[in-house]
């Protein structure tokens, strides 16, 4: 497995810095909250993380959590157990039961290989809707409006418009690449872990697959900034377990993408460290 560690190129540790970083579209106003009220716990649950038993060369337990319950916040059916007897015993079962966490799986897997970037985002993409979506729309910005809907059919967001999301990705994908190469601590990685998270979310720039992919995209900052251990961090299945909470925290922000209002944030921003403290 490839830590995907980047060296930081810049030294600047400070929250007054951080809050006049010129990133483009992450902001960073919540930061000495956040700070204020972060755990110190935290770091030491996480380095206290380490890979299961279970695990094997071919079959990765925590990659397991990952794709099952970020697969159940979108509502596929399955169960963890069924699906390591999948993934490491070779269990069968009817293929609609399990391909689309596969893919999940796989995009898991090809992003502890990789670096991130616009194209890498867009290739994982197209790896976790590979059961999802047509071919034309995996990997692929969408070109139409998008409504999340609540379940009884009334539009709970307003998703950035088609002909502003790649200028919006674009902005996102530099204030990553800007991300990574400043020095920033624990805290400080966690909390923009969490934004980038959140900021995609609310771009929503595929036509399906958005959560499953921001989930994606917060694990592997956290992994290119403090290695290979943020793999095994079950956050989605926090996230899973919380489920609305963590839907209630998203909708803080409005309604309508130009009106999000990110000062509201911070509830959403604390679920990240809150996943530290999950035990099996």
């Amino acid at each position: 497995m490839n830590d995907g560690f980047f060296r930081p190129i810049f030294n600047c540790n400070s929250i007054k810095y951080l809050q006049h970083l010129k990133l483009h579209i992450i902001p960073s106003d919540l930061l000495e909250q956040y700070k204020t009220e972060f755990l110190e716990t935290t770091l030491s649950n996480f380095d206290s993380l380490h890979e299961s038993d279970l695990s094997i060369e071919t079959f990765s337990f925590y990659t397991s959590v990952s794709a099952v319950f970020s697969s159940r916040i979108e509502g596929e059916n399955i169960e963890l157990d069924s699906f390591i007897k999948h993934k490491r015993l070779g269990v069968k079962y009817q293929p609609d039961y399990t391909r689309k966490i596969d893919d999940l799986y796989d995009a898991y897997q090809f992003a502890q290989q990789s670096n991130i970037s616009q194209k890498t985002i867009n290739q994982a993409h197209a790896v976790l809707t590979k059961h999802i979506l047509q071919k034309s729309g995996q990997g692929r910005f969408r070109a139409d409006n998008m409504f999340v809907l609540t379940k009884e059919g009334r539009i709970e967001y307003v998703a950035a418009a088609p002909e502003k999301v790649k200028d919006e990705m674009a902005k996102f994908s530099r204030d990553i690449e800007t991300l990574l190469k400043i020095e920033l601590s624990f805290e400080e990685t966690l909390f923009f872990a969490s934004l980038i998270h959140l900021v995609f979310v609310k771009i929503h720039p595929f036509q399906d697959g958005n959560g499953r992919t921001a989930r994606l995209l917060e694990k592997w900052f956290i992994a290119q900034r403090l290695g290979s251990k943020a793999w095994f961090i079950q956050s989605e299945r926090h996230y899973y377990e919380k489920h609305q909470t963590y839907y209630n925290n998203i909708r803080q922000l409005g309604l309508e993408y130009e009106e999000l209002d990110y000062s509201r944030a911070l509830p959403f921003l604390k679920m990240l460290p809150e996943a530290m403290n999950f035990k099996d």
